[in-house]
């Protein structure tokens, strides 16, 4: 049975924002700041809930004095105004110091209502405006497994993002919020991708010029191994986040007419520890990364990137743990690592 999930206080304490731009000088950092078990349901999910106390601790640590820290939620939206599941549960209490929210709305629409969407969008904007930097509309619309956080299978996808974008534009200048609007995707090979295509085809100029940003999930090395050159020796990790961005940058979004001017936000990166996986090379793994997307941030127009996720789901299972801090919240070595980073390569 779907029940509405409230994001946090019906009424959030007012939250002073401002647009959110990087600049050469540097990029914005953010977090998902749960972990597996955020918000969902706890039978899918073993390990310990979320503690906001220790949550709230560990992103004040992260977050340089002064400056600004994205914290990156998720609301599945499933027809008929209605929130499935949303995590981290009353992601508003996170938002403070600073901090502002990056909030994904999934669209899980079991009948492709864009009406019923782009109400449900308006009505966020107006119910969490005050504390939203950013407004991500549906979650890897070209990937079509749910399973595995796509919502490419979801009717009318694509539509539903052109007019998401459109009505949250709208709303925005309505409410004089600063939010900034986009959408993410992962990466293709495919030159004549459907999806692109379709983007191509729907995106009108209007909904052009209301687009702010474009994200990018990728998990290099995680999922599938690195590919090969052409000698037949595997990619260096650098090489191979270079590659993603380029085509990310170069064959998709110019295969979807997106302008050069529309900023790349990487919204979900990671690499988990396992057995087979050391914390050492997760602390290794991320600097790298993190440090050839500064590199390129110019050349691609990146403005933003995103740690998916702080803490792990839990730290006893073999399986791969994505998080920053141990389920007990001791930290891994890359949770320092992404701290001294955040401090050298921010955004002033």
């Amino acid at each position: 049975m779907v029940t509405s999930i409230s994001l946090g206080p019906t009424e959030p304490s007012p939250v002073e924002t401002q647009p959110l731009r990087s600049t050469a000088d540097g990029l914005l950092f953010g977090i998902y700041p749960g972990s597996g078990t955020g918000g969902i349901d706890p039978l899918l999910f073993a390990g310990p809930p979320d503690d906001p106390a220790q949550i709230n601790v560990a992103l004040a640590q992260l977050q340089p004095p002064g400056r600004p820290l994205m914290i990156r939620g998720y609301a599945h939206y499933v027809g008929s105004g209605r929130i499935a599941s949303a995590t981290p549960a009353d992601m508003l209490q996170y938002i403070r110091d600073g901090r502002q929210l990056d909030l994904v709305l999934c669209y899980r629409s079991p009948d492709g209502d864009l009406a019923d969407w782009t109400n449900f969008v308006r009505s966020i904007i107006r119910k969490y405006g005050s504390a939203l930097a950013k407004l991500q509309l549906t979650e890897e619309p070209n990937n079509p497994d749910p399973a595995n956080g796509g919502d490419g299978s979801s009717p009318n996808v694509v539509q539903a993002i052109i007019e998401g974008v459109l009505a949250a534009r709208d709303e925005i200048q309505r409410q004089g919020y600063a939010i900034q609007i986009g959408f993410n995707a992962t990466i293709s090979f495919n030159p004549n991708d459907a999806f692109w295509n379709s983007i191509a085809r729907l995106g009108h100029p209007a909904f052009m010029e209301a687009l702010d940003y474009v994200g990018l999930d990728f998990f290099p090395d995680v999922f599938r191994p690195l590919p090969r050159r052409p000698d037949g020796m595997p990619m260096t990790l650098q090489d191979a986040v270079s590659m993603v961005l380029t085509q990310f940058r170069n064959v998709c979004l110019a295969a979807g007419n997106i302008p050069a001017s529309v900023p790349i936000h990487i919204t979900e990166h990671g690499w988990p520890t396992s057995p087979t996986r050391s914390y050492a090379q997760q602390a290794e793994t991320l600097e790298t990364v993190v440090r050839t997307i500064y590199a390129l941030r110019t050349e691609h127009r990146i403005t933003h990137y995103e740690f998916f996720d702080l803490r792990d789901t839990d730290s006893a299972d073999p399986g791969f743990q994505f998080g920053l801090l141990r389920d007990d919240y001791t930290p891994k070595p890359a949770f320092e690592r992404y701290r001294q980073l955040i401090v050298e390569l921010s955004a002033q």
